[in-house]
Formats: structure tokens, sequence, C-alpha cells
């Protein structure tokens, strides 16, 4: 199984951010990257819409026999992980929110910590629950930013109308003077400028992608999975929707181009 391919999926391409850290880590492994792009944004539907779609996410990657699930999806990770869990066991299922519980502490181990994220994993509660499960004293304030997630695939990530976004999302969480800010949404990162710049430097901005590959290794390590080596790997892309477009926005993402080739039309229905 060590040669077999690791698997990851997000309601759109938000989650190339954590592909992006994880082939940095990890550069002898192959992934196989899904992004649910016909039916984005996650962080707008019920929970048992979330569910539903996570585990039908997760099984298109099952049936190309991966050895590890990442769920590079704030949202689909505050509702539906347990629900992954147990449908794929015993398939290790790694989540973004308890790496970046961790990494959030890490920098602000007294708080006060700012999370935004969309509606669904604020209403969850994901976060707090688990900064809160390591540090239950901790002082911790939620924004929901929902729009964030449409700036990103659009690629509108700087300039007047991202700023004034991020001017009228962020004033809440500001007013409560936070040491920390958790991007709790894969999306988020590609904003990042822009979210500094109207936070100010006082402020650490908080990416799970890196902890989450950090907790990623560790796994495989501990499971005997890890790659060594062996020819280049290939890495390959779903998407549900628009592979073109997949294409052209997910570079912003990923950091890196993408071949049209590596890139399959799949349809979860």
């Amino acid at each position: 199984m060590s040669d077999a391919a690791i698997g990851i999926f997000d309601s759109g391409m938000g989650g190339l951010t954590v592909l992006r850290a994880l082939m940095a880590r990890l550069p002898h492994e192959r992934f196989i990257y899904l992004g649910d792009t016909a039916r984005l944004p996650y962080g707008t539907k019920s929970p048992d819409t979330v569910t539903r779609y996570a585990v039908q996410a997760a099984g298109a990657l099952v049936r190309r026999k991966i050895k590890l699930l990442v769920i590079a999806c704030n949202t689909a990770s505050g509702v539906a992980l347990g629900a992954l869990q147990e449908a794929f066991a015993p398939l290790p299922v790694i989540d973004v929110i308890g790496p970046g519980a961790r990494a959030a502490l890490a920098a602000s181990p007294s708080g006060p910590i700012a999370v935004i994220a969309t509606e669904a994993t604020v209403k969850a509660q994901a976060y707090v629950r688990a900064i809160h499960a390591q540090s239950a004293d901790v002082p911790v304030t939620q924004q929901a930013c929902p729009l964030f997630v449409s700036l990103a695939e659009e690629g509108l990530v700087e300039g007047e109308i991202a700023e004034l976004v991020a001017q009228r999302y962020l004033a809440p969480v500001l007013a409560q003077k936070p040491h920390a800010m958790v991007l709790g949404c894969t999306h988020y990162p590609a904003l990042k400028a822009t979210i500094g710049k109207v936070a100010g430097r006082s402020v650490k901005l908080v990416d799970s992608a890196e902890t989450t590959a950090e907790e990623v290794e560790r796994q495989l390590k501990a499971l005997n999975l890890l790659r060594r080596s062996g020819d280049t790997p290939v890495h390959h892309f779903l998407a549900t929707d628009a592979p073109e477009r997949f294409e052209r926005v997910g570079q912003i993402f990923l950091g890196q181009k993408i071949d049209p080739a590596s890139i399959e039309l799949v349809d979860l229905q």
C-alpha cells in the first residue's frame, strides 16, 4: 500500500493550498485531488447535505485505492469527519481543523484567537471545540465570511473589492484585539495578503495547510505507508464541473501550473 496515492477532497479549489503543502513536505508521494466544483460552496449548505456530498466525494477517491484520505475542507471537517471515519474504516482520515487548532494555540497560547470561516463551520463551533479541547480558557471569537470563497474562486484576491469585503467581515473580530486569526477555510489563504493588510501586523494569520501536512507525514510514518523513493510521482485531479476553469484558477491555489491532461471530469451523483 505504500505506493498507493493519497486522496484529498474539497468543495472546490481551495484545498489545493493543502495539496501544495503536502507536495512540498512529501515529494515522493502520489496525490489524487477531487474538487467538487459543481456543488460549491459547501459552507452555505445544511450539515446533512455537506455530509452526503463529503461521503460521495470520499467514495470516489476510495474507489481509486487510496491509502489515506485528507479532508481539505473545513466545512466538511467540521460536520462530516465522524461519518467519513465510520463509512470508510479502517482507512486513515485526516481533517484540517485539529491541526489548525494546534497551530492557532502555538501562535497564541493564551489568546485571544479569532476564527474566520464559512457559515457552516462557524455554526458547528468546530474550531471553538477543537481549541478548547486543548486549552479550555482561551478566548475565541468567530466570524463567517461567505463571500471570501467566491472571491477566491474568481481570482479576485486583491484590490478594492477584496479589501472592502475584508474590512466589513473582519471588523467585529478585530474589535476583540486577537493575537492570532485562523484562516478557517482552505480558500482563504488565497486572500492572505488582503486579510493581513486589513488585520494589521499585530495579528498572526494561521493557515492549517502546513500543520495538516505534518500530521499526514506522522500518520504515514506510524503506519509504515511512506513512499520513500521510486519514479517521479504523477498527480491526478478530479473535478465535478468546468475542468478548464479548474486548470486556470487552480494554479492560484496550487502555486504552479496544472497540466490539463491530468484533470478528469467526474460525476458524483
